[in-house]
């Protein structure tokens, strides 16, 4: 079959470019995707378009260039591709060819773009985006087939909060499909789902970025937690020796202003900040250790660690509001049938989850 792309609504008759398609990766039979619609979030360069208009382009290429600028690595791109890697390679091959560049390298962090596959990204993900947003979610997606690869960004709180649950249910609806987590800054959070690296952020972001839809799942209340050695905390902890003692905060970024309970500080004034780290689940073996440290947790997060026997948790002696913990995805996945699929199974599996 032949899928043809048109430059504008009035050029219909000229001015055009066609690939011939050899697996159903995109639409079906006779449709037409103008590209006014595919590029209307991205203005591609003049050579870029130059590119589409002198040569016959098989777009069975562009959903491995999508995974490669994804994930950096062939064998990751022709798991998520259902592919060999060989073909993945082959088809690089090809994308090589036509582009008359590299476009990936190889260096030890993976395989790194060069300066045009940064330029045709945004391209490429647009077409990938509309393809996916607008045409094969009509075909909706086949859970109990699929072999997907979906991938959350979660913090090591969130994979202990919300892994064991989402495991549990995946492996009823979704047998064949897999799970991967990745921790980024919360700076970087909407850049990784809009490149398609991430389908969905999983936790509570201070800052929502602009552009990211979100959905409410529950909401979770702040403890503090101490060790049990401290002679000095009886049952309670008063205000004055919870801004007296030292504490642990917990912050992916590195700086205050993004640690999780920074609303403390913000409400009541600043702590003695001892320690920062982007870990919640090294807190309670490091305040094991070093029984004058404190530090305020989810309370979901302090019952588990009360496994330990030198910890306990005591109620914040300042007032913290709850906060939420929502689902984030980028506007390109809206409606991508596995998206959608997936963001019901993690609302029907936390919604109003109890602490």
């Amino acid at each position: 079959m032949k899928l043809v792309f048109l430059t504008s609504r009035s050029a219909c008759d000229a001015n055009f470019f066609s690939a011939t398609m050899r697996s159903p990766w995109f639409v079906g039979r006779g449709q037409t995707i103008p590209l006014a619609v595919l590029f209307e979030n991205h203005t591609p360069s003049i050579h870029v378009m130059n590119d589409l208009h002198n040569s016959d382009l098989d777009l069975n290429l562009l959903p491995v260039f999508d995974a490669l600028i994804r994930v950096g690595n062939v064998s990751r791109a022709a798991e998520d591709l259902s592919m060999s890697q060989s073909a993945v390679s082959h088809a690089l091959k090809r994308l090589r060819l036509f582009f008359g560049d590299p476009l990936f390298l190889k260096t030890g962090a993976g395989m790194q773009p060069t300066p045009r596959a940064l330029e045709l990204r945004g391209p490429v993900l647009s077409v990938m985006g509309t393809v996916r947003g607008e045409l094969l979610v009509r075909e909706g997606f086949d859970a109990a087939r699929s072999n997907r690869v979906f991938s959350l960004l979660l913090t090591d709180m969130g994979e202990l909060i919300f892994l064991p649950r989402l495991i549990a249910r995946l492996r009823e609806t979704a047998p064949h499909c897999t799970l991967r987590t990745l921790q980024v800054p919360m700076r970087q959070v909407q850049g990784v789902l809009e490149s398609g690296e991430g389908d969905l952020a999983l936790g509570s972001l201070h800052a929502v970025p602009d552009g990211l839809f979100q959905q409410q799942l529950f909401t979770r209340s702040f403890v503090t937690i101490v060790n049990r050695r401290n002679s000095d905390i009886g049952e309670t902890l008063s205000r004055d020796q919870f801004f007296a003692m030292e504490h642990i905060v917990v912050s992916l970024s590195g700086k205050l202003e993004d640690a999780y309970d920074a609303i403390v500080d913000e409400l009541d004034g600043p702590r003695r900040i001892y320690l920062m780290t982007p870990h919640f689940l090294t807190v309670p073996m490091i305040i094991e250790e070093n029984p004058q440290l404190i530090a305020t947790v989810p309370r979901e997060l302090a019952t588990k660690f009360a496994g330990y026997k030198s910890i306990r948790m005591v109620a914040t002696p300042v007032p913290v509001p709850p906060f939420a913990i929502r689902q984030h995805w980028h506007p390109r996945v809206h409606h991508d049938a596995a998206n959608i699929w997936l963001r019901q199974q993690v609302k029907q599996t936390f919604d109003t989850a109890p602490e």
